[in-house]
């Protein structure tokens, strides 16, 4: 799992709708999650690999990601600090170099491939130094360590857990959140069901499907935004604020979708 880009290729345009992950998958858990692997394996340790192709859009994601984020961030009742970020499917550290290095004190990356995390380590340059820890692991066994994290950023990877694993995760990351903690996840969306793609073995789902599964993971949805100005071909992105429905002193976890 990594920082990846997909493409609405006119073959995934095509591929049967689903209302929910499992519905898709033909091949069992195992399967479906080893594929992957051996896809981002074969991915080269680049902006361009992480990004499929669109390493040109790079500028574009980030610009987007921190004008979103930076209203969350500060100090003040309600704010969230700028201590400790995770980066998940963070691959070389493209956003952790690019947007969380620049806003937070120290940053933690968490990957599938180990080449990227060791590219990652040179990628990064000096700013390395602030980078805590290298977790090779995917998302659906990885367990953030409690109350470590001000904010907690997953973007283009969800696609790669099946619907309860997404949802196990989210929990565990709402436990690994410091108070007044941010959960920020950016993905693309299908305009309908649940998309398939055989090629790097994950799915698209749509925002209906993505609320269902916020709310199994006891979190509400509170702001929704969508990404501009990506290439007409790019699957829609929007972004997506959810609350803890606890009181004001728990964390309160953001996405954006």
């Amino acid at each position: 799992m990594t920082d990846s880009k997909k493409r609405q290729s006119a073959r995934a345009r095509k591929q049967r709708s689903c209302t929910k992950m499992e519905d898709c998958l033909i091949e069992d858990q195992t399967t479906f999650y080893s594929k992957a692997e051996h896809y981002w394996k074969e991915v080269p340790p680049t902006v361009d690999g992480m990004l499929g192709g669109y390493g040109s859009i790079s500028n574009i994601d980030i610009n987007g990601s921190k004008k979103f984020l930076q209203k969350f961030l500060g100090e003040g009742q309600g704010k969230t600090g700028t201590g400790c970020a995770l980066d998940c499917g963070a691959g070389i550290g493209r956003i952790t170099k690019r947007l969380l290095l620049p806003l937070f004190r120290t940053v933690d990356l968490v990957d599938v491939t180990q080449e990227f995390l060791d590219k990652a380590r040179s990628y990064l340059g000096d700013e390395a130094k602030r980078v805590e820890n290298y977790f090779c692991c995917g998302l659906q066994d990885f367990q953030p360590q409690p109350e470590r994290y001000d904010v907690i950023w997953i973007q283009w990877v969800i696609g790669h857990l099946t619907d309860d694993h997404l949802v196990e995760f989210l929990r565990r990351c709402r436990s690994g959140l410091r108070p007044n903690g941010l959960i920020v996840v950016k993905d693309n969306v299908a305009f309908e069901g649940v998309i398939p793609d055989d090629v790097d073995s994950s799915v698209c789902r749509d925002l209906n499907v993505l609320h269902r599964l916020v709310a199994r993971a006891g979190l509400n949805i509170i702001c929704e935004e969508q990404q501009q100005n990506f290439p007409e071909e790019i699957y829609q992105n929007c972004k997506i604020q959810e609350t803890h429905p606890s009181s004001p002193e728990q964390p309160s976890p953001v996405w954006q979708i």
